[in-house]
């Protein structure tokens, strides 16, 4: 082959690939989260936001100041402990082309601890209240995607303000406390605001990281294929619900290779009942397919003991030479086998009206020789649409087939022409009884959604649009 041949090729694999990469920008996988949604969200998280605040620590406070008459007076307040952290007021907003905006409003904390003052002429202690009152707090969060395809939260503005702080002192010197208490007052009020971002801060990084963290990016489903939910871009958030666009897609575990088919473009409908809505591609469904196919985990070969004892016509070849009689005379009473392969990979079909497949078939027919060696007898093409069912619970994804009758051709025989009459009975029968409980035995297993851990969903709505799957659903966090 010339140098020109070998550049040419490869020229033009690389235009291959990149028509498939700009092709597959479109998801196979689509999660948006609604405003209801994100309320949602809001309440779990601002849950584990008091719990966090109830633990904060405050330093000590020190210092003097300098009172007329008694020169310089020496306080100290420390084993500052804060008894509750309430957060009644707070909202939720996404940033377009940014993330979320969380903010708080009316909070407040009480806190106890001790208080110790002396100077030259005297020394006092006791304990202190501590009440703060008109705590707000914004935080805004930028949503992305690790080079993993993970989605990522990141902490990248917080404020905090206090209104008002009162301490109360219980010992024989509050005199002396009112003295200097608008200092210890604002010394507690920006400590605090900065405490609060700090723990805001770090209750993104404990909580909220590691939980995005555990939505699936890959996910095992056999020997043969697992399933790609890797983000294919950052999260895109409007002013009413935030988009994750997912590749979900199918993938080989011995040779992961681009699909010879981009995603169709998801024309998502605007719905916001639900927290929850998920669009389901084509795209997802027929990479399975195709990986299948392409692994050979959709060629059945059947024998005569895989026949039902009660059916008449047996797997060999003198049941079947009244319908072939060369039989008779070439493999005379010889057992049979059939192996069934799909031309092509299976291909789903989604409508507002139905979910269908039409996979194209061949039956290979063989006697099998005393020397355990197969003679190849004919060919036959099997025609049939086959009407899919996907359902989903609280993780899990379903689905279930009902075949329709099969229709048989001759395509190519070693044994000279004969009707597939007999052929197309046996292959319905066993279709039917057999072959059909077996793959929607396998299918009512399930396949794993994207969820984070402990997500489940509840009260789902589905509903089948052009090329993909629509589904919504309430959501249930840690129940």
């Amino acid at each position: 082959m010339s140098k020109d041949r070998v550049f040419l090729g490869s020229l033009l694999t690389c235009l291959y690939y990149l028509v498939l990469c700009s092709e597959g920008t479109n998801p196979g996988f689509v999660g948006r989260i609604t405003n209801k949604g994100l309320d949602y969200a809001r309440q779990e998280g601002i849950k584990a936001l008091q719990q966090q605040l109830a633990t904060l620590t405050l330093p000590d406070f020190s210092g003097s100041y300098r009172v007329s008459v008694l020169g310089k007076v020496d306080y100290n307040f420390y084993s500052l402990n804060i008894q509750s952290f309430q957060l009644p007021s707070s909202a939720i907003a996404p940033i377009p082309g940014v993330g979320l905006k969380v903010s708080i409003t009316g909070a407040l904390a009480e806190l106890t601890g001790k208080w110790q003052v002396k100077n030259w002429l005297f020394k006092d202690s006791g304990s202190f209240d501590l009440r703060v009152e008109g705590v707000s707090i914004s935080v805004s969060l930028t949503l992305g995607s690790d080079p993993t395809g993970r989605l990522t939260a990141n902490n990248s503005d917080c404020s905090a303000h206090i209104s008002d702080v009162h301490v109360h002192i219980s010992g024989g010197l509050d005199w002396l406390y009112n003295l200097f208490h608008r200092s210890i007052e604002s010394a507690f009020r920006r400590s605090m605001e900065d405490k609060i971002c700090e723990e805001v801060a770090s209750s993104a990084r404990s909580k909220l990281q590691p939980f995005l963290q555990s939505l699936p990016v890959t996910t095992k489903i056999d020997n043969v294929s697992g399933i790609d939910y890797s983000l294919v871009g950052p999260p895109v958030a409007t002013n009413s619900e935030v988009d994750l666009k997912l590749k979900g897609e199918f993938f080989s575990f011995t040779h992961r290779s681009p699909a010879p088919f981009p995603p169709p473009p998801l024309d998502f409908p605007v719905d916001h009942d639900r927290m929850l809505y998920f669009g389901i591609s084509t795209y997802f469904f027929n990479t399975a397919g195709n990986v299948y196919y392409n692994a050979g985990a959709l060629t059945f070969v059947i024998t005569d003991d895989m026949i039902p004892k009660e059916f008449q016509i047996r797997l060999n070849t003198k049941d079947f030479e009244p319908f072939i009689p060369q039989l008779k005379e070439r493999y005379p009473n010889m057992p049979m086998m059939l192996k069934v392969l799909p031309s092509s990979a299976p291909s789903l079909m989604i409508t507002p009206e139905s979910l269908s497949l039409t996979p194209s078939v061949d039956v290979q027919a063989f006697a099998i020789l005393p020397n355990s060696t197969l003679a190849p007898l004919f060919v036959i093409g099997v025609a049939t649409t086959i009407s899919a069912n996907v359902t989903v619970n609280a993780t899990m994804i379903f689905g279930s087939l009902k075949l329709g009758r099969l229709q048989l051709s001759l395509k190519h025989s070693d044994v000279g022409f004969f009707s597939v009459q007999l052929i197309e009975v046996l292959m319905n029968y066993f279709a039917t009884s057999s072959l059909m409980p077996q793959i929607n035995a396998r299918l009512a297993k399930g396949f794993p959604l994207p969820l984070p851990d402990d997500v489940q969903l509840s009260s789902i709505v589905f509903q089948p649009h052009q090329d993909f799957l629509h589904f919504g659903a309430d959501v249930r966090y840690g129940q």
